[in-house]
Protein backbone atom coordinates (compact mmCIF):
# COMPACT_ATOMS: atom_id res chain seq x y z
CA UNK A 1 0.00 0.00 0.00
CA UNK A 2 1.33 3.42 -0.97
CA UNK A 3 0.69 5.71 1.97
CA UNK A 4 0.19 9.32 0.95
CA UNK A 5 3.07 11.57 1.85
CA UNK A 6 2.40 14.01 4.60
CA UNK A 7 4.37 16.83 6.03
CA UNK A 8 4.62 17.60 9.74
CA UNK A 9 2.78 20.81 9.23
CA UNK A 10 -0.16 19.18 7.39
CA UNK A 11 -1.06 15.67 8.77
CA UNK A 12 -3.17 13.35 6.61
CA UNK A 13 -6.74 12.92 7.92
CA UNK A 14 -7.20 9.44 6.37
CA UNK A 15 -4.16 8.04 8.20
CA UNK A 16 -5.42 9.25 11.57
CA UNK A 17 -8.87 7.76 10.89
CA UNK A 18 -7.45 4.33 9.95
CA UNK A 19 -5.22 4.26 13.03
CA UNK A 20 -8.15 5.15 15.29
CA UNK A 21 -10.34 2.43 13.83
CA UNK A 22 -7.63 -0.20 14.33
CA UNK A 23 -7.22 0.78 17.98
CA UNK A 24 -10.98 0.68 18.56
CA UNK A 25 -11.18 -2.83 17.06
CA UNK A 26 -8.36 -4.07 19.28
CA UNK A 27 -9.98 -2.59 22.38
CA UNK A 28 -13.34 -4.12 21.48
CA UNK A 29 -11.76 -7.55 20.91
CA UNK A 30 -9.99 -7.42 24.30
CA UNK A 31 -13.24 -6.45 26.04
CA UNK A 32 -15.11 -9.37 24.41
CA UNK A 33 -12.42 -11.87 25.43
CA UNK A 34 -12.42 -10.69 29.06
CA UNK A 35 -16.22 -10.72 29.24
CA UNK A 36 -16.40 -14.26 27.87
CA UNK A 37 -13.79 -15.45 30.37
CA UNK A 38 -15.67 -13.88 33.27
CA UNK A 39 -19.10 -15.18 32.23
CA UNK A 40 -18.12 -18.83 31.82
CA UNK A 41 -17.74 -20.90 34.99
CA UNK A 42 -15.65 -23.46 33.10
CA UNK A 43 -12.65 -21.30 32.26
CA UNK A 44 -9.07 -22.42 31.61
CA UNK A 45 -8.29 -21.91 35.33
CA UNK A 46 -10.00 -25.26 35.93
CA UNK A 47 -7.68 -26.95 33.46
CA UNK A 48 -4.49 -28.23 35.06
CA UNK A 49 -1.83 -29.85 32.95
CA UNK A 50 -0.61 -33.16 34.32
CA UNK A 51 2.06 -35.58 33.32
CA UNK A 52 -0.25 -38.59 32.95
CA UNK A 53 -1.67 -37.41 29.66
CA UNK A 54 -4.90 -35.93 31.09
CA UNK A 55 -5.63 -32.22 30.76
CA UNK A 56 -8.50 -32.14 33.30
CA UNK A 57 -8.24 -32.21 37.09
CA UNK A 58 -11.59 -32.21 38.89
CA UNK A 59 -13.58 -34.10 41.47
CA UNK A 60 -15.71 -37.06 40.53
CA UNK A 61 -18.96 -35.89 42.08
CA UNK A 62 -18.77 -32.15 41.38
CA UNK A 63 -21.10 -32.12 38.36
CA UNK A 64 -23.49 -29.72 40.10
CA UNK A 65 -20.62 -27.35 40.79
CA UNK A 66 -19.33 -27.56 37.20
CA UNK A 67 -22.70 -26.77 35.63
CA UNK A 68 -23.59 -23.98 38.07
CA UNK A 69 -23.32 -20.34 37.11
CA UNK A 70 -20.80 -18.85 39.54
CA UNK A 71 -20.03 -15.70 37.60
CA UNK A 72 -21.61 -13.48 40.28
CA UNK A 73 -19.65 -14.94 43.21
CA UNK A 74 -16.83 -12.43 42.87
CA UNK A 75 -19.12 -9.47 42.22
CA UNK A 76 -21.78 -9.51 44.97
CA UNK A 77 -21.16 -8.79 48.63
CA UNK A 78 -22.08 -11.61 50.98
CA UNK A 79 -24.49 -10.70 53.77
CA UNK A 80 -26.72 -12.68 56.12
CA UNK A 81 -29.53 -12.31 53.62
CA UNK A 82 -27.84 -13.85 50.58
CA UNK A 83 -25.67 -16.58 52.12
CA UNK A 84 -26.31 -19.96 50.53
CA UNK A 85 -24.44 -23.26 50.36
CA UNK A 86 -22.31 -24.12 47.35
CA UNK A 87 -24.02 -26.16 44.62
CA UNK A 88 -23.76 -29.84 45.47
CA UNK A 89 -22.77 -29.25 49.11
CA UNK A 90 -26.18 -30.16 50.54
CA UNK A 91 -27.18 -33.78 50.15
CA UNK A 92 -30.63 -35.25 50.63
CA UNK A 93 -31.11 -37.59 53.56
CA UNK A 94 -30.94 -41.30 52.84
CA UNK A 95 -34.51 -42.67 52.98
CA UNK A 96 -34.42 -46.37 53.80
CA UNK A 97 -37.16 -48.86 53.08
CA UNK A 98 -38.87 -46.74 50.40
CA UNK A 99 -38.29 -48.77 47.25
CA UNK A 100 -35.57 -50.80 45.57
CA UNK A 101 -34.44 -48.03 43.25
CA UNK A 102 -32.50 -46.28 46.00
CA UNK A 103 -30.57 -49.41 46.94
CA UNK A 104 -31.82 -49.26 50.53
CA UNK A 105 -35.31 -50.70 50.11
CA UNK A 106 -36.89 -53.76 51.76
CA UNK A 107 -34.07 -54.83 54.12
CA UNK A 108 -32.65 -51.27 54.30
CA UNK A 109 -29.11 -52.48 53.72
CA UNK A 110 -29.05 -54.89 56.68
CA UNK A 111 -29.39 -58.09 54.65
CA UNK A 112 -31.92 -60.90 55.04
CA UNK A 113 -30.32 -63.16 57.65
CA UNK A 114 -28.10 -62.95 60.66
CA UNK A 115 -28.17 -61.43 64.12
CA UNK A 116 -27.50 -57.91 62.88
CA UNK A 117 -30.54 -57.97 60.60
CA UNK A 118 -33.03 -58.53 63.45
CA UNK A 119 -35.13 -55.81 65.00
CA UNK A 120 -33.94 -54.18 68.18
CA UNK A 121 -30.35 -53.77 69.25
CA UNK A 122 -28.67 -57.12 68.51
CA UNK A 123 -25.68 -56.71 70.83
CA UNK A 124 -24.86 -54.50 73.79
CA UNK A 125 -22.26 -51.73 73.55
CA UNK A 126 -18.72 -53.06 73.91
CA UNK A 127 -19.57 -56.60 72.79
CA UNK A 128 -16.93 -58.01 70.45
CA UNK A 129 -18.48 -61.32 69.43
CA UNK A 130 -17.36 -63.32 72.46
CA UNK A 131 -13.67 -62.43 72.51
CA UNK A 132 -12.19 -60.53 75.40
CA UNK A 133 -13.53 -56.97 74.98
CA UNK A 134 -11.37 -53.90 75.15
CA UNK A 135 -12.68 -52.69 78.50
CA UNK A 136 -11.58 -56.00 80.05
CA UNK A 137 -8.23 -56.13 78.27
CA UNK A 138 -7.12 -52.75 79.63
CA UNK A 139 -5.33 -52.75 83.00
CA UNK A 140 -7.08 -51.36 86.05
CA UNK A 141 -5.09 -48.98 88.21
CA UNK A 142 -5.70 -48.28 91.87
CA UNK A 143 -6.60 -44.66 92.42
CA UNK A 144 -9.45 -42.24 92.09
CA UNK A 145 -12.54 -44.02 90.78
CA UNK A 146 -14.24 -42.87 87.61
CA UNK A 147 -17.80 -42.90 86.41
CA UNK A 148 -21.05 -41.31 87.57
CA UNK A 149 -20.77 -39.71 90.99
CA UNK A 150 -16.96 -39.57 90.87
CA UNK A 151 -16.36 -37.06 88.09
CA UNK A 152 -17.56 -34.07 90.15
CA UNK A 153 -18.73 -33.36 93.66
CA UNK A 154 -22.50 -33.48 94.12
CA UNK A 155 -23.77 -31.51 97.10
CA UNK A 156 -27.08 -31.49 98.87
CA UNK A 157 -28.28 -27.88 98.71
CA UNK A 158 -29.46 -26.05 101.82
CA UNK A 159 -31.28 -22.81 101.02
CA UNK A 160 -30.96 -19.75 103.21
CA UNK A 161 -34.72 -19.49 103.74
CA UNK A 162 -34.57 -22.93 105.41
CA UNK A 163 -32.60 -21.28 108.22
CA UNK A 164 -35.21 -18.64 109.06
CA UNK A 165 -36.68 -20.73 111.87
CA UNK A 166 -33.37 -20.94 113.78
CA UNK A 167 -33.09 -19.02 117.06
CA UNK A 168 -30.67 -16.16 117.36
CA UNK A 169 -27.20 -17.27 118.50
CA UNK A 170 -27.83 -20.97 117.77
CA UNK A 171 -25.68 -23.35 115.70
CA UNK A 172 -27.35 -24.79 112.63
CA UNK A 173 -26.30 -27.73 110.45
CA UNK A 174 -28.09 -30.29 108.30
CA UNK A 175 -28.80 -32.64 111.21
CA UNK A 176 -30.46 -29.93 113.31
CA UNK A 177 -32.49 -28.75 110.32
CA UNK A 178 -33.63 -32.32 109.63
CA UNK A 179 -34.71 -32.81 113.25
CA UNK A 180 -36.76 -29.62 113.12
CA UNK A 181 -38.35 -30.74 109.80
CA UNK A 182 -36.97 -27.66 108.02
CA UNK A 183 -35.41 -29.89 105.33
CA UNK A 184 -36.06 -33.40 104.05
CA UNK A 185 -33.66 -36.32 103.98
CA UNK A 186 -30.84 -36.33 101.44
CA UNK A 187 -29.01 -39.07 99.56
CA UNK A 188 -25.80 -36.98 99.56
CA UNK A 189 -23.50 -36.78 102.57
CA UNK A 190 -22.00 -33.37 101.85
CA UNK A 191 -24.06 -30.20 102.07
CA UNK A 192 -23.75 -26.76 100.52
CA UNK A 193 -25.52 -23.58 101.60
CA UNK A 194 -26.91 -21.54 98.72
CA UNK A 195 -29.19 -18.52 98.34
CA UNK A 196 -32.84 -19.56 98.15
CA UNK A 197 -35.89 -17.96 96.62
CA UNK A 198 -37.12 -16.43 99.87
CA UNK A 199 -35.60 -13.74 102.08
CA UNK A 200 -33.06 -14.61 104.78
CA UNK A 201 -34.34 -13.26 108.11
CA UNK A 202 -32.31 -15.22 110.72
CA UNK A 203 -29.99 -13.15 112.90
CA UNK A 204 -26.69 -14.14 114.49
CA UNK A 205 -26.75 -17.86 113.61
CA UNK A 206 -23.69 -20.07 113.19
CA UNK A 207 -24.08 -22.22 110.08
CA UNK A 208 -22.05 -25.40 109.61
CA UNK A 209 -21.75 -26.90 106.11
CA UNK A 210 -19.23 -28.43 103.73
CA UNK A 211 -19.41 -25.52 101.25
CA UNK A 212 -20.89 -22.05 100.94
CA UNK A 213 -21.58 -19.89 97.95
CA UNK A 214 -20.17 -16.38 98.07
CA UNK A 215 -23.63 -14.79 98.14
CA UNK A 216 -24.79 -17.10 100.95
CA UNK A 217 -21.68 -16.40 103.03
CA UNK A 218 -22.12 -12.65 102.59
CA UNK A 219 -25.79 -12.87 103.62
CA UNK A 220 -25.03 -14.89 106.77
CA UNK A 221 -22.14 -12.70 107.86
CA UNK A 222 -24.07 -9.56 106.99
CA UNK A 223 -26.81 -10.50 109.47
CA UNK A 224 -24.33 -11.05 112.31
CA UNK A 225 -23.88 -14.79 111.78
CA UNK A 226 -20.85 -16.99 111.20
CA UNK A 227 -19.96 -19.69 108.64
CA UNK A 228 -18.07 -22.80 109.73
CA UNK A 229 -16.60 -25.09 107.07
CA UNK A 230 -16.82 -28.84 107.78
CA UNK A 231 -14.52 -31.61 106.57
CA UNK A 232 -16.03 -33.72 103.80
CA UNK A 233 -14.79 -36.96 105.38
CA UNK A 234 -14.92 -36.46 109.17
CA UNK A 235 -17.49 -33.61 109.45
CA UNK A 236 -15.10 -31.84 111.82
CA UNK A 237 -14.98 -28.04 111.83
CA UNK A 238 -12.09 -26.86 109.68
CA UNK A 239 -12.40 -23.09 109.96
CA UNK A 240 -14.71 -20.56 111.45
Amino acid sequence: TNWPSTSPSQPNTNTITDYSSIMMRLALLAALVSAAAGFSSFTPRNLVATNNGSNLSMKIYDWKRRTADESALHEEEFTLGNLRPAPGARKRKNRKGRGISAGQGATCGFGMRGQKSRSGRPTRPGFEGGQQPLYRRLPKFVGRPTGPGHEKEIFNLIKLDDLNGAAEGSTVNFDSLFESSAVTKSKHDIHKVVVGRGDFTAKGVTVQAHAFTKAARDAIEGSGGKCELLSKTTNAVLEA
